[in-house]
This record gives C-alpha cells, structure tokens and sequence, in this order.
C-alpha cells in the first residue's frame, strides 16, 4: 500500500492512517511492515503468494483501501480521481505491473536527503520523514550489521554523506553506487 498524503496534510495523518491499515491486515492474519516512502508518505509491505494475480492483488488491495476509508471518513480515501480526496489517498494502484516504488533505503530526491526508511511498527507513531535521512540510515545499518550487505549499505550511506575520500580536480565523477556492486 502507498498512503500519500493530500496537500496541506500533516505526516501525523499518515501515521494514524498506516496503524488503521495494520488494524485491518491483522484482523486477516495479514503481517505487514511499513517504510516511510521517502518522501510526503508511507509504503506498506504485505507478503503475498504468486499464486495471486496482479489483478487479484489489486482487488484486495482495493478492498482493503474502502475498509480503512470505511474506518476513517475524511481521513483516508481510496478515491482516484484528486479532485475527489480528503486526507490520505492510499494507493491502491501501486499494485500493477506497470508500477514501481522506492526501494529500502534509496535516497530520495529532496533537499534533505531523506531515505525510504524501513520501520518496526513500534517506531511508526512517532517518526517524522525528515529523521529518515542518510545519518538515521547509516546508523540502523550499523547496527544491524550481522552480514556484508548491511556493512556495504553503511559504507555508501558514509560515502554518500561526505566522509570518504575527496574526488580530483577534474576527474570524472564516481559513484559510490557503481563500485559497490561491480
């Protein structure tokens, strides 16, 4: 699920919309992790089996996206069209063929680096997106760091933040991203 919020609606919003969605998930059994997305919103994984459609998927994506509209009058919406939402529109449509979402831990294009920030659901009432940034990534990673990939993410996000070498004058630019995963 990706819960994006409409203009002039707080983050706080997202929060109790994205525990709303967990409510309901688990009510069916359904275990699901949240991620901020990076930038205004939240993502929301739940693990499917392929034995189901994209189109089955969808459906229950939609269903879903009612249910907490249902529980959420003026506060969440599954309306498409922009005209017609209040609140925090939660995309159902990300679940398509055509679709993509940011992965865990891109950087995300905003002028403070925030990084799409996979949560436990305890952090989720209080997280603001502008903490999810290349420090607070760094940090998880380094924590976490039970295995190569973990310490690799670390060393990009340091990179990426400034503190490894400095480029020369003149050369071309590398990035830390190329070389890590060559």
């Amino acid at each position: 699920m990706d819960l994006d919020p409409g203009p002039g609606v707080p983050f706080s919003e997202v929060r109790l919309v994205a525990l709303c969605v967990r409510e309901v998930l688990d009510e069916h059994g359904l275990r699901s992790f949240p991620k901020t997305s990076g930038s205004r919103g939240m993502h929301i994984y739940v693990r499917t089996v392929p034995e189901h459609s994209f189109e089955e998927t969808r459906r229950a994506a939609l269903a879903l996206a009612r249910e907490v509209e249902r529980r959420m009058p003026g506060r969440a919406t599954s309306r498409w069209w922009k005209e017609e939402r209040k609140g925090v529109f939660i995309d159902y449509n990300q679940n398509a063929r055509d679709r993509t979402v940011a992965s865990a831990y891109s950087v995300r294009a905003v002028s403070d680096a925030r990084v799409s920030c996979p949560l436990s659901w305890e952090e989720v009432p209080d997280v603001e997106p502008p903490s999810c940034g290349l420090t607070r990534c760094r940090r998880g990673c380094a924590s976490a760091a039970t295995g190569a990939g973990y310490r690799r993410v670390a060393w990009i996000a340091r990179r990426a933040l400034g503190a490894g070498r400095p480029r020369r004058a003149g050369g071309p630019r590398r990035c830390p991203l190329a070389s890590a995963f060559s």
